[in-house]
């Protein structure tokens, strides 16, 4: 299916005035018109229960249902009917309570009762199913995924019936939005000091005039990184200070190499916890749109000795769909933790 012509679908909401819950592309246009009722990342939210938006309170479930309803809403339009059948994926490291919280959002959707599935199982399917890659059974394969919000390193082994997990690492303060914010930090050392009230507007926000414009900066940051991943310097819009500031990606490069190598140095954990060595590995495969960036790809392999394997798309592997056509075996149960 297509969202606004693309594969892939924001799960950002908007809570509008009228009551109603924007969902996707939607919901980031409208976030400029009152950013204090607009959520970009959901997933980060999972752990609270209840989300602030322009000041009413919104269940997390419910949150992700309307996400699901919304993409539940095209199926039925594009296909002809509703579905029939639901798989999700999600954090290899997710407990059961987060998982559960999937599960309700699907109810409230109204769509069938889900088949969840961990995100590296389905980008390990997708992988070898785009590629045409050959997995022998009992050999094992690394999944570096880093996405908006978060970072997971997991090995997963082939086996007759699909894939297993055999161990998972994370980090959850390193993703696209903390490099965001590292942006914004390093163009405030350069402008705070000769616009220091137009500045302290941007960052803390006293009315929605302002919070638009933060949310103006940040989207014009986060299109800037983006295009860093494909040219050598790109230009950032500071709204209120009306000027142009310049970006490079060595500059870049020097503010997340500190965060990128925490994400190698968890991978590298993850292979030690399988009981294996990164030339053991069939390949790591690089998920999640911040995986775009060219420093990740050297460091992995600098550091690992292994040349990673992306796609065009990283964003589109934890698709279900491969997954689907694979049983996966959980790993025992990790220690208690606030997951």
């Amino acid at each position: 299916m297509l969202f606004d012509g693309s594969p892939l679908v924001p799960s950002a909401v908007y809570l509008n005035t009228d009551g109603r819950v924007l969902v996707g592309r939607d919901a980031e246009r409208h976030a400029r018109m009152d950013p204090s009722r607009f959520e970009p990342n959901p997933k980060r939210r999972i752990d609270d229960g209840q989300v602030l938006l322009g000041g009413a309170e919104l269940a997390v479930a419910g949150i992700f249902g309307q996400v699901l309803g919304h993409v539940g809403a095209e199926a039925r339009r594009q296909l002809g009917g509703p579905p029939t059948d639901l798989r999700l994926t999600h954090p290899a490291r997710w407990g059961e309570r987060r998982r559960s919280v999937l599960v309700e959002a699907a109810r409230l959707a109204g769509l069938p009762a889900p088949r969840l599935i961990p995100e590296p199982v389905g980008a390990a399917s997708y992988f070898t199913a785009m590629l045409g890659t050959a997995v022998p059974v009992g050999r094992s394969l690394a999944v570096y995924d880093l996405g908006g919000g978060t970072f997971d390193a997991t090995v997963v082994r082939r086996t007759r019936a699909g894939f297993e997990t055999l161990s998972e690492e994370g980090l959850v303060d390193v993703g696209g939005l903390d490099f965001d914010h590292a942006i914004v930090e390093f163009l405030g050392r350069s402008y705070q000091s000769s616009h220091a009230g137009q500045w302290a507007r941007l960052v803390a926000p006293a009315d929605p005039g302002d919070r638009r414009q933060r949310r103006l900066l940040y989207e014009d940051v986060r299109g800037a990184k983006e295009m860093l991943s494909r040219t050598t310097s790109a230009d950032i819009h500071l709204p209120a200070l009306e000027v142009d500031a310049h970006l490079t990606r060595e500059e870049l490069e020097r503010l997340v190499r500190g965060p990128l190598e925490r994400t190698v140095g968890c991978l590298r954990q993850a292979i030690a916890s399988a009981r294996l060595t990164p030339p053991d590995l069939v390949g790591i495969f690089l998920v999640g749109g911040s995986s775009r960036m060219p420093l990740a790809a050297h460091l992995l392999h600098s550091e690992l000795g292994v040349a990673p394997t992306t796609l065009e798309q990283p964003e589109t592997a934890h698709s279900p769909a491969e997954a689907a056509r694979t049983r996966y075996t959980r790993p025992p149960p990790p220690p208690p933790s606030p997951a």
